[in-house]
């Protein structure tokens, strides 16, 4: 009976080989499920290959962009990603492919009328914005530009700070098919996206600003780089199955932790001042990089809600092996507007405690 069904299973099993037996003839081996390979092992290499090729596509052209292109080209540059960002937003809100390209082409004009209306914020004038955010110690008439720039920061800070966080939490979900509801998460992608532009510019503009845009893009990389590997290590407990099945707590620490090395890898200019003052600068920079990283989290988790909702896998397929353009920035959209503000009130406690400091010894 064993035999009976043994032969039956060998020849009708379309995964077998057959090899010469002793006596004459040949006979049917069966093979392991998948021709004696990993299946997804075959089909994860090329997908590995395509996402390292575009990554390495992306850095280079974005590297020479960001130190050798004039300020006003960056801006252009800066509108165009912008505008594809909000065709892919458009998909998440649920229009279709002609209203998409409509409201990617509305996001290009109100970057460019941001060019036409902040001309020194987009010139690279150098301003430190802690002054508009001193406004107790400093004089601000003339500053128009700044101000404004200084209000999309804070009201995008306190978006990502304050609301986000009870949105993840409380997983809210817009109905699409309500217009009112439809038109909310427009109105929102234009000004989380306005912002993501402006503090590109702001950022690069600055005092070795190409600099500090790279180290800060940086929190982003490491988080989601460490992320990967500490999750796909430990695994473990989901950090959000509903919103994204793949992200675990071991990811989340092992982000945190990568933040935290890449923190004291950049402690330039400690090693100027007293040592117990170079300590507290230390931990205070560290805690920084890590309350940026749990915000570049936050934003993943939100873009990964909205395409939840929207019951897609990528905001599209413009980057092969990489998604889309929000795909890439989601976590940015979170870090930058809110390093802005962050590091203005970081140099406003600092330089007091400076004094302060100085004048106790």
């Amino acid at each position: 009976m064993v035999q009976h069904v043994w032969r039956h299973f060998v020849r009708n099993n379309p995964l077998s080989l057959t090899l010469p037996h002793e006596g004459g003839g040949n006979v049917k081996m069966p093979l392991p499920r998948g021709g004696g390979q990993n299946d997804k092992t075959r089909k994860t290499e090329p997908m590995l290959k395509q996402r390292i090729i575009t990554a390495i596509v992306l850095f280079i052209g974005f590297f020479a962009a960001l130190f050798y292109l004039p300020p006003l080209h960056w801006a252009l540059l800066m509108s165009v990603v912008s505008a594809v960002a909000a065709w892919e937003w458009g998909g998440l809100a649920g229009l279709k492919q002609r209203e998409r390209l409509v409201f990617g082409g509305v996001m290009l004009l109100v970057c460019l009328g941001g060019m036409v209306k902040l001309p020194k914020i987009v010139a690279g004038e150098p301003f430190p914005l802690e002054r508009i955010l001193n406004v107790l110690k400093y004089n601000l008439s003339g500053y128009n530009d700044f101000i404004a720039c200084a209000a999309v920061f804070v009201l995008a800070t306190l978006f990502w700070c304050l609301v986000i966080p009870f949105w993840l939490r409380r997983r809210w979900r817009l109905d699409l098919t309500r217009w009112q509801e439809q038109g909310a998460l427009l109105v929102l992608g234009v000004f989380l996206i306005f912002s993501t532009w402006l503090s590109f510019i702001y950022v690069r503009g600055g005092t070795r600003g190409a600099e500090q845009l790279l180290i800060v893009m940086g929190i982003a990389w490491v988080s989601d780089i460490s992320a990967y590997f500490a999750g796909r290590k430990f695994g473990g407990k989901k950090l959000a199955p509903e919103i994204s099945p793949g992200k675990t707590w071991a990811g989340v620490w092992g982000a945190l932790a990568g933040v935290w090395v890449y923190a004291m890898l950049l402690r330039s200019g400690i090693s100027q001042v007293p040592l117990g003052l170079a300590l507290l600068l230390m931990i205070s920079v560290a805690l920084t990089y890590i309350f940026l990283a749990v915000l570049g989290i936050m934003g993943d988790l939100f873009e990964s809600l909205l395409k939840r909702q929207a019951g897609i896998k990528d905001s599209s397929n413009i980057l092969p092996g990489h998604g889309g353009v929000l795909d890439r920035i989601d976590s940015l959209m979170a870090i930058l507007p809110c390093v802005v503000i962050v590091l203005g009130v970081l140099r406003i406690v600092r330089n007091y405690f400076i004094e302060f400091y100085y004048s106790l010894l």
